[in-house]
């Protein structure tokens, strides 16, 4: 078989023959190897963590603004969805028992330092078991009556836990509850 000219081989290549390969030289092994030597941070290691810092610090301020203005997107996964804004509406609207502990626990902090006689003690013993069992009483019943107009307004299925979320809420003071409220005493969701 004689040997073609460069012209036939070239026509071939043209008419069908496809032309295999990657387009580049194979690396070496030492290219590859340095490759993989060179650090992934630039130049400038500690301008770049500032940088990072930085950018992870307003991110987080972003999300914690959007969390405080109660924008679903910013919200964590317990607080999404319109059920759970209607609760937290519902007990923003109303006034609880819960909002009395956190007072009325500094009062017995305080009074356990300050001598008192014995019958003051026990008094004050029988105080606090009463306004626990009160409020165990309050946030059964706010739970029941949520979860009665969460059924009657989204379907008697959407409203798991939607008790508890609300009592939690409930036991926290106002102006520490995230999101912040939107809504005043008396202004009940519709």
């Amino acid at each position: 078989m004689a040997k073609k000219s460069t012209d036939e081989a070239s026509n071939e290549l043209d008419t069908g023959a496809v032309a295999t390969g990657k387009g580049r030289p194979t690396p070496t092994r030492r290219e590859k190897e340095d490759a993989r030597k060179q650090p992934l941070v630039g130049g400038d290691r500690t301008a770049a963590r500032q940088q990072s810092r930085e950018l992870a610090k307003a991110q987080r301020e972003k999300q914690r603004a959007g969390a405080l203005a109660g924008d679903d997107r910013y919200l964590s996964p317990v607080d999404r969805g319109p059920q759970r804004r209607f609760a937290r509406e519902y007990v923003d609207a109303r006034f609880s028992i819960a909002e009395l502990m956190v007072p009325l626990l500094i009062f017995a902090i305080i009074l356990s330092f300050v001598r008192v006689p014995k019958s003051v003690l026990e008094l004050s013993t029988i105080v606090f078991v009463s306004f626990f069992v009160v409020l165990l009483a309050d946030c059964f019943l706010l739970a029941f009556r949520l979860r009665r107009k969460l059924a009657a307004k989204y379907g008697a299925e959407n409203v798991q836990k939607v008790g508890l979320y609300a009592s939690m809420r409930a036991l926290t003071l106002p102006i520490l509850r995230v999101p912040r409220t939107k809504v005043r005493r008396g202004q009940y969701p519709e």
